[in-house]
């Protein structure tokens, strides 16, 4: 049996390898342990925590650390072994290689927990809308820490990367003067994701265009018309542009004017404006702020009335002053108040040189 033991292949005995069979073996049954007890318990005591960075330290623990754990077993176990050159060497390159692409993991996943939870403090809930916004920032920050890990790895790995950290610097340069409208689209981007001034659902104009965002990308940024069909804006003409945000307005601010007759007495003229302000401050979710007799207009006494709707809806807002023109309407009739319309008076001369006047409607049935 002691013969057997001493036997060497490949410059060790049988006992050498017997041995880092069980250290491997040793440390594999460790890890499950740590696994099935100490890991499976800050489990559940994480679930009864109302913070999440337990469990995203908890869930990187069983991603990164325990894999890398089963390595370390299997690396230790080798280890303890005379190793050939060649051999020691790949064992070296895949220990580099398995560490660094763990980190890198390890970095992207840190970076896409840390934006959710900037999401989450800006108010944005809906799991949809924030996966939409996560998805091309962390994609293309995932590229540049892969890009970069890549080239710490070759570092360490031995390769001479400095002409090619010059070539890429050279290359870099060429390309951002070629594609400075999409790196500038690219910017405005991550303004766009950080600053907030819109987000997708709301309602926004943009000069004589108007819609409701439908999707923001690292390039444009589209949205659905009211008449249906599909705007699409790069996002350096939205950053540069004044935006009206509608889904934000708390209230909407409505001014809207009536013309009567110039024949109104100035009793129901005063009592108008009253009247108005009555009717306003009896309907529900508006605040009555003016109304004046304003101006003399062309063909009619001008009254501008100004209140708030307490709502955005616009719909709300069409009812509401739809109610107000009838109680109007109807005050108006019963007090004898008669609206306005277009009118000119025209001065004809007869045979015998006297000039009698003529009142004739502009865009509106004859008046006698």
């Amino acid at each position: 049996m002691q013969e057997f033991f001493d036997k060497e292949l490949l410059g060790n005995s049988v006992w050498m390898y017997t041995a880092a069979l069980g250290i491997f073996i040793g440390l594999i049954i460790l890890i499950h342990i740590f696994k099935a007890i100490i890991l499976n318990r800050l489990k559940k005591w994480s679930e009864n925590t109302k913070t999440t960075i337990d469990d995203f330290i908890i869930h990187n623990i069983s991603r990164t650390a325990v894999p890398l754990l089963y390595y370390g077993a299997f690396y230790t176990a080798v280890k303890t072994l005379v190793l050939n050159p060649k051999f020691s060497k790949i064992l070296s390159i895949i220990s580099v290689v398995l560490i660094t692409f763990f980190i890198i993991r390890l970095i992207v996943s840190i970076l896409k927990y840390v934006l959710n939870v900037y999401l989450q403090r800006k108010g944005e809930d809906g799991t949809a809308e924030r996966e939409k916004q996560l998805k091309g920032i962390t994609t293309l920050a995932s590229f540049l820490i892969w890009s970069i890990g890549l080239v710490f790895l070759l570092d360490n790995l031995g390769f001479e990367i400095s002409a090619v950290i010059a070539g890429l610097g050279i290359g870099g340069i060429a390309i951002a003067l070629a594609a400075q409208t999409i790196l500038g689209d690219l910017f405005s981007y991550f303004v766009i994701f950080f600053d907030k001034p819109f987000k997708i659902g709301d309602f926004i104009i943009i000069n004589d265009k108007m819609g409701s965002v439908e999707y923001i990308g690292i390039k444009t940024t589209r949205l659905r018309s009211l008449g249906g069909e599909q705007l699409i804006f790069s996002n350096t003409d939205l950053v540069n542009s004044r935006i009206h945000n509608y889904k934000r307005m708390e209230r909407r601010r409505v001014v809207f004017k009536l013309g009567v007759r110039y024949e109104t007495p100035p009793s129901l003229l005063k009592k108008a404006p009253d009247t108005i302000k009555e009717i306003i401050q009896g309907i529900k979710d508006t605040t009555f702020d003016r109304c004046h007799f304003i101006s003399y207009g062309d063909f009619s006494l001008v009254i501008e009335t100004v209140y708030y709707v307490l709502s955005a809806d616009y719909n709300k807002y069409a009812n509401i002053q739809q109610e107000i023109n009838f109680k109007i309407f109807e005050a108006f009739d019963k007090m004898g108040i008669c609206f306005a319309y277009p009118t000119q008076t025209l001065y004809l001369n007869n045979q015998s040189g006297f000039e009698e006047p003529k009142t004739e409607l502009v865009n509106g049935p004859a008046e006698e």
